[in-house]
């Protein structure tokens, strides 16, 4: 007979579910959401963004951490601990949802493959308009007029359809790219907010989502 999988007990953690548990814990408490799985697996020393999932489900079947279906990666500590009281600052009940960034976009291949995703970044569920939310780093400066700059992350709402002088993530030549939208006769014009560039005009594109915020790091 085969042997049975150990159940994971919160009273009998391993080191690695512990050190996941603990490392979370500190990222609610100093930042008041949950770190991105990368920032996991280079805090206690994992390889793979896969075995940080199944620590994530260990500790939720321990019943440590909550994960709420409907926000499949939004995650919020259980633990009596984290009842603060109303004057504390702590804030751990708010729910985040983990928003993928997206390295490479393919035609062919579904948006949110997991081959495309190259980090998770924790973002408040009431600041996103649904799940259906992805991330990607803006390069170059064709954006740079409506204050979108090299090297930010775009949250894009995940749609097919827009309407004209959205701005929106388009696959052009199996390229994604950051532009205005408009359709005209017969084309579809890109238009880049930057008066040293030129828009793309191309006969169709298509349009992977709408851009709905941003987020800069190393602001100085």
């Amino acid at each position: 007979m085969g042997r049975h999988k150990k159940q994971p007990d919160a009273n009998h953690m391993t080191p690695k579910q512990q050190a996941v548990f603990d490392y979370i814990k500190q990222c609610v408490i100093e930042r008041n959401y949950p770190p991105s799985v990368r920032d996991i697996c280079a805090a206690v020393g994992l390889k793979s963004t896969s075995s940080v999932f199944t620590y994530i489900n260990d500790l939720e079947t321990m019943g440590l951490i909550k994960k709420d279906p409907a926000h499949p990666r939004a995650l919020m500590i259980t633990t009596s601990e984290f009842h603060a009281e109303p004057s504390e600052s702590i804030v751990p009940d708010r729910e985040v949802a983990q928003v993928p960034l997206i390295g490479t976009v393919a035609a062919g291949i579904p948006l949110l493959a997991e081959e495309n995703v190259t980090d998770y970044y924790p973002i408040p569920v009431d600041m996103l308009p649904n799940q259906k939310v992805f991330m990607l780093t803006v390069k170059g400066e064709s954006m740079i007029n409506c204050g979108i700059l090299n090297g930010d992350k775009v949250i894009v709402e995940q749609q097919s359809t827009c309407h004209n002088g959205e701005i929106v993530v388009a696959l052009v030549d199996d390229s994604a790219t950051v532009k205005r939208f408009y359709k005209e006769n017969g084309h579809i014009r890109l238009q880049p907010e930057n008066d040293n560039m030129d828009p793309i005009i191309v006969p169709d594109c298509q349009v992977l989502g709408k851009v709905i915020g941003l987020i800069r790091m190393g602001v100085k």
